[in-house]
């Protein structure tokens, strides 16, 4: 789930592609939340009504993953152990990833865990991808599959 409708194309094809090679292995799906305008009332209450569509868009036994700069980082490798634990416990999964100012109070204190994709600050466009192939290498890695070979 992503805060952001306008993605350039070259994102649109690259998560596609991840998306495409793990939906025969796993139910994946792109939700992508509208963006509130940012205004005179600031970056703030955009922030809080992003983070109320979010929420909104949100089922009450989902495990939430927030992707943000302050989230534990993980190598690949971990990050495939813990999906799989994910898995093995037969967790509905949404990583979340929020508009240009972050997430709200409320969406933070509403995950169940906050992931960095990296200590480096990303354009939300280029996190989406980055989520994606993560994703599909860590269910590479998780399946013995070469993909992945470090």
């Amino acid at each position: 789930m992503a805060v952001g409708t306008r993605m350039p194309e070259w994102v649109r094809a690259a998560c596609d592609e991840y998306l495409k090679r793990l939906s025969g292995a796993l139910a994946v799906s792109l939700t992508e939340i509208e963006p509130a305008r940012r205004d005179a009332a600031g970056a703030a209450s955009a922030t809080v009504l992003e983070g109320s569509r979010l929420l909104a868009a949100l089922r009450p036994a989902d495990h939430v993953i927030a992707l943000e700069e302050r989230g534990r980082g993980l190598t690949s490798r971990e990050f495939a152990t813990w999906l799989g634990e994910r898995m093995q416990q037969g967790e509905d999964l949404v990583f979340v990833i929020g508009g240009a100012d972050g997430f709200s109070a409320q969406v933070l204190a509403r995950s169940n865990f906050r992931l960095s994709l990296s200590p480096l600050t990303l354009p939300h466009a280029l996190a989406r991808v980055l989520l994606c192939e993560q994703l599909y290498r860590a269910h590479s890695i998780l399946g013995n599959h070469p993909y992945h070979r470090a």
